[in-house]
């Protein structure tokens, strides 16, 4: 990854990392300087760090992301002639991108065993001489992040020279982040940010963009994570510095991170098969999946019924309150499971159902809510059903629509990729659309009773509060799926009854719109 290999700081006898003799010892600090064609500004960035500061520091990461100038030959120079400064230069061979120069930073800065890295820029847009203020609430135990706010203050971005046209959109885009993810950051697009490395150490960052929206997709994993920022004021400086940052591309880009992992949060799943989430939760609202689940089963008498993939059990136990008798299967234990389900055995279900399941009394009810699609095979589970089934049983299925706009569109445009949860799951191995999964059912000898198609998870987007635009974009979503369910279709459930063949094909026309 490194040209030449990584430019050891001078010697520095090692400080324990937060162990208590007597008392608390000081953390280690670290600063991550990324750098790309900072010929003229690095010297002076390393220049402005606090005299008084600099003594506090473990390690000094200036991070070169294959510059086109003589980046690197500075920070070697810098490192002949500074010697109060612990400096490591590191120069990769091939540019990793903004997010990219990151990621390799905050993987040194876990193996070095540092308690809090800061991320300052080599082009100078942020100053150095705020460093003891960005690091102090970590040192205080206070969060698990600090983020340098050029907002605070009001007036103080503009005065410090930043452009009307990035003020206003800096602006808008953190109103419109902060409303989307419930937060109250004044600012989402400081570059200027400490970490408690232990933090950055829970967080999938290998999965993260390699581009400048690095910076908001960490906000969400913090935010998901439930993580504590704190912001602290800072000035603002624009200098001769030259951005690479595509303003469009860089609001398209963030805007579609936030509203993707907005959305997901609807996509919580009942079922967990494989090491996909440490825990999946009930989809809250009356149309999501498990509303509508919850629906059919109130409607039902008390029945014996078996949740596939029932995760720590929490629709399990929902289910229970019905009436119900549930027995609960899942690859992991997770906790709490047993105290919401009647029975629960742990088994990977791309194996089958386990013997206990398919020895013993049968069910009157399956419910797989949300896991077919995880399952390599999911037709050879479908097909064992009928063994635990009394004759003429129920199972209730819940899937995502692969036929729907946002995953054709993203198809279309050449950008497939994995979201968090949600129609592309990063979990999914499977995807149907509303023909291909009756043709699966079909061929298992289920004859579908009836069908529900959910629309956009927009509940999600504003929680309880109802204002006109958003009933007016639900009251749209809503029309859409009834007149093109295969195209506005968020997800698709399904009642059916285990049933003879030649009944499915007679039935198969019938299904409840």
């Amino acid at each position: 990854m490194f040209d030449g290999g990584i430019m050891p700081g001078r010697a520095k006898p090692a400080r324990p990392s937060l162990v208590a003799v007597g008392k608390m010892s000081a953390p280690r600090i670290g600063i991550v300087v990324v750098a790309y064609n900072a010929v003229s500004t690095l010297a002076h960035v390393l220049d402005r760090i606090p005299a008084d500061f600099r003594s506090r520091i473990e390690e000094v990461l200036v991070c070169d992301d294959a510059s086109q100038d003589s980046t690197y030959l500075v920070g070697l120079g810098y490192k002949q002639v500074v010697t109060d400064l612990p400096l490591t230069i590191v120069r990769h061979r091939s540019n990793l991108g903004y997010g990219g120069n990151q990621k390799a930073a905050y993987k040194l800065a876990i193996e070095r065993g540092l308690d809090i890295v800061v991320l300052l820029h080599g082009d100078g847009q942020y100053a150095p001489e705020s460093l003891p203020q960005i690091v102090a609430p970590l040192e205080r135990g206070e969060c698990d992040a600090v983020f340098g706010s050029r907002m605070m203050v009001k007036g103080q971005a503009r005065k410090g020279g930043m452009p009307l046209y990035k003020y206003l959109g800096n602006r808008i885009l953190t109103r419109f982040e902060n409303r989307v993810l419930g937060t109250s950051l004044s600012e989402f697009h400081s570059g200027y940010r400490a970490y408690s490395v232990k933090a950055l150490r829970a967080l999938d960052l290998d999965n993260n963009s390699d581009g400048f929206n690095f910076d908001t997709q960490i906000i969400i994993q913090l935010i998901d994570a439930g993580k504590h920022i704190v912001e602290v004021p800072i000035p603002t400086y624009y200098g001769d510095e030259i951005c690479g940052v595509n303003g469009l591309k860089y609001a398209k880009d963030v805007s579609a991170d936030v509203l993707r992992y907005r959305l997901s949060k609807q996509g919580f799943n009942s079922g967990r098969v494989g090491a996909v989430e440490s825990e999946y939760h009930v989809a809250e609202g009356t149309d999501s999946s498990h509303g509508v689940i919850l629906d059919w089963l109130r409607r039902m008498p008390p029945s014996r019924i078996l949740d596939l993939g029932c995760s720590s059990g929490q629709l399990s136990s929902r289910i229970r309150a019905l009436g119900h008798h549930v027995t609960g299967v899942d690859p992991d234990e997770l906790p709490h499971v047993r105290d919401r389900c009647d029975a629960f055995h742990q088994a990977d279900l791309d194996r089958g159902l386990p013997d206990e399941i398919t020895t013993g009394r049968p069910f009157d009810v399956v419910i797989c809510a949300d896991v077919l699609e995880h399952l390599r095979r999911p037709e050879d589970m479908l097909a064992q059903l009928r063994s635990v089934l009394v004759p003429r049983g129920n199972v209730i299925a819940s899937v995502p629509n692969f036929g729907h706009w946002y995953s054709r569109g993203r198809t279309a445009l050449g950008l497939f990729d994995y979201d968090q949860r949600g129609i592309l799951d990063h979990g999914n191995v499977r995807f149907f659309t509303r023909r291909s999964f009756e043709r699966l059912t079909r061929h298992a000898g289920l004859s579908p009773l009836r069908r529900h198609v959910t629309g956009l998870p927009l509940d999600v987007l504003t929680g309880a509060r109802q204002r006109s635009l958003t009933r007016a974009v639900k009251a749209a979503d809503r029309l859409a799926v009834a007149l093109r369910p295969t195209l506005f279709g968020y997800r698709l459930i399904y009642q059916f009854e285990m049933s003879t063949p030649a009944k499915v094909a007679v039935d198969a026309a019938h299904v409840a719109a």
